[in-house]
C-alpha cells in the first residue's frame, strides 16, 4: 500500500513549522515569470539550492532546500490531483505555498515571494491555527498563473 497523503501532508506541515521564522527580503519585483516545470532537481537548480531529499515515492518527491532567500520545502507530484489533495491537507497547518503545475514550494512569506520571482506560480496561504498572532483565513489564490 502507498504512503498516505495525510501522512505526507503532516510531514510537510511539520517541516513548514520547523522552518518558520527563517525569513528573507522581498524579491523586489512585481514581474512574475512563466510558471516553471520539471523535476524536483531542475526546480531546485532554478532557485540555486541543493535539495535534501526527505521523501522519494512514486506519488511525491519532497526535499528541504536552503538558498540565499532562506529555507523551504520543495515537493513534486505525479498527478495534479495528488498535488491538490496534499496542499488542501497541508494548508491546515498554515504557511505560504508557491504552487506550480505538479510542484509546490512551502516556506515563510518572504521566501515564497522570492521563489515566485524565479519559478512563477501562484501563492496560497494556509490557515493559521496556533495560539500566536494573526494569520491567514484560507487560501489567497487558486489555480495557475502562467503556463
Amino acid at each position: 500500500m502507498r504512503v498516505t497523503r495525510p501522512m505526507l501532508a503532516a510531514v510537510g506541515a511539520a517541516a513548514v513549522l520547523a522552518l518558520a521564522g527563517c525569513g528573507s527580503e522581498d524579491a523586489g519585483g512585481s514581474k512574475v515569470p512563466p510558471t516553471a516545470t520539471g523535476s524536483l532537481e531542475s526546480l531546485a537548480a532554478e532557485v540555486k539550492c541543493k535539495p535534501d531529499i526527505q521523501t522519494d515515492a512514486d506519488t511525491i518527491r519532497q526535499a528541504i532546500c536552503h538558498n540565499p532567500d532562506g529555507k523551504f520545502v520543495l515537493a513534486t507530484f505525479a498527478t495534479d490531483r495528488g498535488q491538490r489533495e496534499w496542499i488542501n491537507q497541508a494548508e491546515d497547518y498554515g504557511g505560504y505555498y508557491l504552487v506550480g503545475r505538479k510542484w509546490v514550494a512551502v516556506g515563510d512569506d518572504g521566501v515564497v515571494t522570492a521563489l515566485r520571482g524565479r519559478l512563477g506560480g501562484t501563492i496560497e496561504q494556509g490557515m493559521h491555527h496556533s495560539g500566536g498572532s494573526g494569520g491567514g483565513h484560507g487560501a489567497m489564490g487558486s489555480g495557475h498563473d502562467g503556463g
